[in-house]
C-alpha cells in the first residue's frame, strides 16, 4: 500500500489541487491528512469538501476545532484570529460536520497519526529532541506521522535517544531501520523558506517514506485571499514559505 500524506491544508486550495494531481498521477491507494484543513486561506468549503469525497483518513487540528467553537476563539490572536473568524462566516452546511466529525489523533496499520504530538494531540509541536523522545515513549506503533509545525521533520530513534532533524525534498528512507517520527510538512503554507506545497509518500510495500515538494500558483492564492480581504501578512508569507 502507498499512502500520500498530507497536512496543514489551511484552505489553499490550489496547493491542494496540485498536491492531489501528483497523487492521482502516481496511483496512490490512500490518503492520510493530519490536520488544520481550514483557517488562514481562503478556500475552506472546497477544500473539506474534496478531501470527504475522495474518503480521505482525515484528522482534525487546532484551526478547525476553533473555527468548530470546540476552541475559545480568544486563544486565536493577530492574523491566525481574524482569518479564523471569517471562517466561521464563510464554513457551509457541508463542511461543518464534516470538521466536526474528526479527531486530533487517529490509528491505521502500521502507523500512529497526531496533529500536534502524542502529549498534546492538538497543541504540541514536535521540535526538539526532548519532545520527540516523549513522542517515540507514549507511542508503540513503527511509524509516528505528526504535524501542526509545517516544517517537513524526520526523527528516528526511541524514548532514550533521537537522531536526525528536517527533511529536505527528495530525501528517502528505509522504514525497516528504526522506528521513524515523520512530519510531512504543510501544503498549504509551508514555514521552512520554500513555499512549495510539501507532503510524504509512504510505500509500506517497499517500506519506504519520501518527501515531496509540488509547485502551485502561489499568486493565485494570495489574489483570491486578498480579494476577500484576508490579512495581508498571510497571503505575503506564502511567495516566502515562512
Amino acid at each position: 500500500m502507498r499512502v500520500a500524506v498530507l497536512s496543514d491544508v489551511h484552505s489553499n486550495l490550489r496547493a491542494l489541487d496540485a498536491v492531489l494531481a501528483e497523487v492521482d498521477a502516481g496511483h496512490f491507494d490512500g490518503i492520510w491528512f493530519l490536520g488544520d484543513l481550514v483557517g488562514y486561506g481562503p478556500k475552506p468549503n472546497e477544500c473539506a469538501s474534496i478531501l470527504r469525497e475522495r474518503g480521505a483518513l482525515c484528522l482534525a487540528g487546532n484551526h478547525d476545532l476553533v473555527v468548530l467553537g470546540k476552541i475559545p476563539i480568544h486563544t486565536f490572536g493577530g492574523e491566525a484570529g481574524t482569518a479564523a473568524r471569517w471562517t466561521q462566516t464563510v464554513l457551509d452546511d457541508s463542511a461543518r460536520p464534516f470538521l466536526d466529525g474528526l479527531e486530533p489523533r487517529a490509528e491505521a496499520p502500521g502507523a500512529e497519526l497526531f496533529h500536534g504530538s502524542p502529549r498534546d494531540p492538538v497543541w504540541d509541536y514536535v521540535l526538539s529532541d526532548e519532545s520527540a523522545r516523549a513522542s517515540f515513549a507514549l507511542t508503540s506503533a513503527p511509524l509516528v506521522l505528526v504535524g501542526h509545525s509545517h516544517v517537513a521533520l524526520e526523527i528516528a530513534g526511541d524514548s532514550a535517544e533521537v537522531r536526525g532533524g528536517k527533511a529536505t525534498p527528495g530525501t528517502t528512507l528505509d522504514l525497516t531501520t528504526a522506528r521513524r517520527l515523520l512530519n510531512p510538512g504543510s501544503v498549504g503554507q509551508p514555514r521552512d523558506g520554500d513555499p512549495r506545497a510539501s507532503w510524504l509518500e509512504v510505500d509500506f510495500e517497499t517500506a519506504r517514506a519520501t518527501f515531496r515538494r509540488t509547485v502551485y500558483p502561489v499568486e493565485q492564492t494570495q489574489a483570491e485571499m486578498r480579494e476577500l480581504g484576508l490579512p495581508e501578512a498571510l497571503a505575503a508569507r506564502l511567495a516566502h514559505g515562512i
